[in-house]
């Protein structure tokens, strides 16, 4: 069974998915699936909506979520170095080429490729491929919007403003 609960948030209406144990999803614009049931009572959507809650007071949130990221073993690896880049930094699509491709046992690896996998993360936000950049430093792809983007990673140096 699927399940879905709305989430109110500074940058828009979030959708969150669960399959009734992990989060599955947390998207920008969209609706949630025919035939999912609202989730109001589904723990891990409920510790998401706080640590939401949490992220947006600008404060860094702290515990682990029931994480379960679909996709392929390439996109998870992706997703995980995207989980180690700190609350308020930023990393180069570049710098998480060579992190990827040393853990492929690869001497290098494409910037696009890291980019195309952070690209397809279903659960923004908390995985969080908006602290991804350009190697000149511009803001460059993402899924929620650049505009989102850019007020992510002010908020997350304490520069908050409204979207």
């Amino acid at each position: 069974m699927r399940y879905h609960l709305q989430y109110a948030s500074p940058i828009g209406q979030l959708l969150l998915t669960s399959d009734g144990h992990h989060l599955t999803g947390v998207w920008m614009d969209r609706l949630p699936e025919p035939g999912s049931a609202p989730g109001d009572r589904i723990p891990a959507l409920l510790q998401t909506k706080d640590w939401l809650d949490a992220y947006f007071l600008g404060e860094v949130p702290t515990g682990e979520l029931p994480l379960k990221a679909e996709g392929t073993p390439f996109r998870k690896l992706i997703w995980g170095l995207l989980r180690e880049i700190p609350y308020g930094k930023t990393c180069t699509y570049g710098d998480l080429a060579k992190q990827a491709a040393a853990a492929l046992g690869r001497e290098n690896m494409s910037a696009q490729a890291v980019g195309g996998a952070a690209r397809c993360n279903p659960i923004s936000i908390i995985i969080p491929c908006h602290r991804c950049i350009g190697a000149d430093g511009s803001l460059t792809g993402y899924a929620g919007g650049l505009e989102r983007k850019k007020w992510l990673l002010d908020h997350e140096q304490g520069r908050g403003r409204a979207l």
